[in-house]
C-alpha cells in the first residue's frame, strides 16, 4: 500500500474532532428517541393484529417476539444513553443495533417459509437506508463507513443463503409476488447501500471541513476563540463526569505593543506566526491550542495536573527564550517572550469562567513579577 493509500484511509478512519463528537452525542439521543418510537410502532402492529385480525398462529408469535424484543432493547439503549452512558464504542453499537433490526425481519421471513419476501421486499429492505443515514447524525466518519459495509455484509449473506436453500424461481412460486429473483438486482441492491455509505461519509467530511474553516486563526492556524471556548466546555464537563484534572493556561506575548511600534506590525505577525507553531508543535493531539485573541493565547491540557501543566508551559517558554527570531529580510532578529498563567480544575474553579478568570489574573502576575515567567497554583518557575 503506498503513502497516498494509507493518508487516504487513515483520514477516513480518524476519530471525529471533539467538539464535532459531543454534537454526534446530541445525535446519538435524537436517533434514540426515534428508533424508540418507531419499535413502540412496530410493537403495536403484531398486537393489533393478534386482537383484530387473527393470522397464522406461528407468524402472529415471531412478529409479537421480534417486536417486543425491539422495543425492550430500544428502551434499553435509550435509558443508558439519558444516563450519559457514552463510551466511544457505543456509536458502533448502535449502528449495528440499527442495521441488524432490518437483517432480523428480512430473517424472519426465511423462518416463515417466505424467501421471496426477504430477498425482494420493497418495505423492510428500505430501512437499511434509514439505518445507515442515521450514521450522520453522530458525525463520525468510521460509524458510517462500518454501517455501511455491516448492512452489505448482512444482506448479502440473507440473499445467499436463500439462493441456495430455495429454488426462487420455481413455478411453485408463481405469480411471483415479489418478482422473479435476479442477482444483478440484488447486486444493484447493495451498490445503492454502498452508495448510501458514501453520502452519509460525505456530508461528515463536509461537516469537518466547515468546522476547521470556521474555527481555524487565519494567521497562525491555531484554533479561534470560539473553537477554544467550545472545547474547554467539553473537556470540562468530561472532567467533571469521570472525575479527571484539567489544566488550562492564558498565555501573552511579552512587550507586544512595543514590537508592533518600533518594527512594524509584520515583524509582530512573525513573533505570533512563531508561537503559533510552537504551540502546535508542543503538545499532544488531546490538547488544544488556540488564539484568544491580539497576543493572547490559551491551551487545554486535559488529564494534567498543575505540576504537569507548569512544566509543560515552562518548557514552551524557555524554547520560545532562546530563539532569535528573524523579523525582517535585512535579518533584523529580535527574542520573544511569553508570560503565562495556569490553573486547574478542580483546586482553582469548577467553571470555565472561574479557570479562566484564575488563568488570567496569574498571568498577570507574572507580567508584574517581571514577564518572561509562568505562574500556576501559587508556584512560580523563574525565569
Amino acid at each position: 500500500m503506498n503513502l497516498g493509500s494509507r493518508n487516504l484511509l487513515g483520514s477516513l478512519w480518524s476519530p471525529p474532532d471533539p467538539v464535532l463528537a459531543e454534537a454526534g452525542v446530541a445525535g446519538e439521543v435524537l436517533v434514540a428517541r426515534i428508533r424508540l418510537g418507531v419499535a413502540g410502532i412496530l410493537l403495536l402492529i403484531p398486537m393489533i393484529n393478534i386482537s383484530f385480525f387473527p393470522l397464522d398462529p406461528q407468524e402472529s408469535g415471531v412478529g409479537l417476539s421480534l417486536t417486543s424484543a425491539t422495543f425492550v432493547l430500544s428502551l434499553i439503549v435509550y435509558l443508558l444513553i439519558m444516563r450519559e452512558f457514552n463510551p466511544r464504542w457505543l456509536s458502533f453499537a448502535t449502528s449495528a443495533f440499527d442495521v441488524s433490526l432490518v437483517s432480523s425481519a428480512l430473517v424472519v421471513f426465511l423462518f416463515l417459509n417466505q424467501p421471496h419476501t426477504a430477498v425482494n421486499s420493497k418495505v423492510v429492505f428500505e430501512g437499511y437506508f434509514l439505518a445507515i443515514g442515521a450514521t450522520s447524525l453522530r458525525y463520525d466518519k468510521r460509524v458510517c463507513i462500518f454501517a455501511g459495509l455491516l448492512a452489505v455484509g448482512e444482506y448479502l449473506a440473507i440473499v445467499s443463503f436463500a439462493a441456495t436453500r430455495w429454488d426462487l424461481n420455481s413455478p411453485m412460486y408463481a405469480p411471483y409476488a415479489y418478482g422473479l429473483f435476479g442477482w444483478s438486482a440484488q447486486i444493484a441492491r447493495m451498490i445503492i447501500m454502498l452508495s448510501a455509505m458514501v453520502l452519509s461519509t460525505a456530508l461528515v467530511m463536509r461537516s469537518q471541513k466547515l468546522l476547521r474553516l470556521a474555527t481555524r486563526d487565519p494567521l497562525t492556524g491555531l484554533f479561534n476563540r470560539g473553537y477554544v471556548e467550545d472545547r474547554i466546555a467539553v473537556e470540562l464537563s468530561r472532567a467533571q463526569r469521570y472525575n479527571k484534572v484539567l489544566t488550562i493556561a492564558v498565555i501573552d506575548a511579552d512587550h507586544f505593543k512595543l514590537l508592533n511600534d518600533t518594527h512594524g506590525h509584520l515583524a509582530g505577525d512573525v513573533v505570533l506566526c512563531k508561537i503559533g507553531e510552537m504551540l502546535s508543535d508542543s503538545f499532544r493531539q488531546s490538547d488544544t491550542a488556540g488564539r484568544f485573541g491580539g497576543e493572547e493565547f490559551v491551551v487545554i491540557l486535559p488529564e494534567t495536573d498543575a505540576n504537569a501543566g507548569l512544566q509543560k508551559i515552562e518548557s514552551l517558554r524557555a524554547l520560545l527564550a532562546e530563539e532569535p527570531l528573524a523579523i525582517s529580510p535585512r535579518g533584523e532578529q529580535v527574542h520573544a517572550t511569553i508570560s503565562a498563567g495556569l490553573a486547574t480544575f478542580p483546586q482553582d474553579g469548577v467553571t470555565a469562567a472561574d479557570l479562566f478568570e484564575t488563568a488570567d489574573l496569574r498571568m498577570f502576575q507574572a507580567k508584574r513579577e517581571g514577564r518572561n515567567r509562568v505562574v500556576g497554583s501559587g508556584v512560580e518557575v523563574p525565569s
